[in-house]
């Protein structure tokens, strides 16, 4: 994912009938500019406060939890016990395009894999089933390059 450009948050955020305020934008710029990092709101707080020093680690929580309650931004768990945030699939220049997480279990690295192999099975579900699918979520555990993971 690129950099998604102010001028698009706000489209975005005026889609929702919300209220641009510069708080929303600069928690959808920071994790904008930081695609693939799974922040944190503590780590958003900290890329934030270097250039305004005025918005609280309160306000940040506040703010993430109305762009989640907007489905602008995505709570990920890689369940190691830390909440992180990245742009949602609508808010993404890719036009919403799923991606998956491959998880270290050694060093707990996370790279997101593009490449969603799943459409055909959701179609079929919903062949056989009527069921549906309007989202999924992919996770696959194994070893990192570093850790292990090659295959010579």
């Amino acid at each position: 994912m690129g950099t998604v450009s102010i001028d698009e948050f706000k489209a975005l955020l005026k889609g929702k009938g919300l209220k641009v305020t510069n708080q929303r934008l600069i928690m959808l710029d920071t994790l904008g500019s930081n695609p693939g990092k799974h922040l944190t709101a503590e780590e958003i707080y900290n890329l934030i406060k270097a250039d305004h020093p005025d918005i609280g680690l309160a306000t940040v929580y506040r703010t993430i939890q109305v762009l989640m309650e907007l489905h602008l931004i995505d709570r990920v768990n890689f369940d190691d016990g830390v909440e992180r945030y990245e742009l949602s699939h609508d808010a993404r220049e890719d036009g919403g395009h799923h991606h998956h997480h491959l998880i270290c279990v050694k060093c707990g690295k996370v790279l997101e894999f593009e490449e969603d192999m799943l459409e055909g099975l959701e179609l079929k579900i919903a062949e056989k089933t009527g069921f549906k699918v309007t989202d999924h979520e992919v996770k696959l555990y194994g070893y990192c390059n570093e850790c292990g993971g090659k295959t010579d």
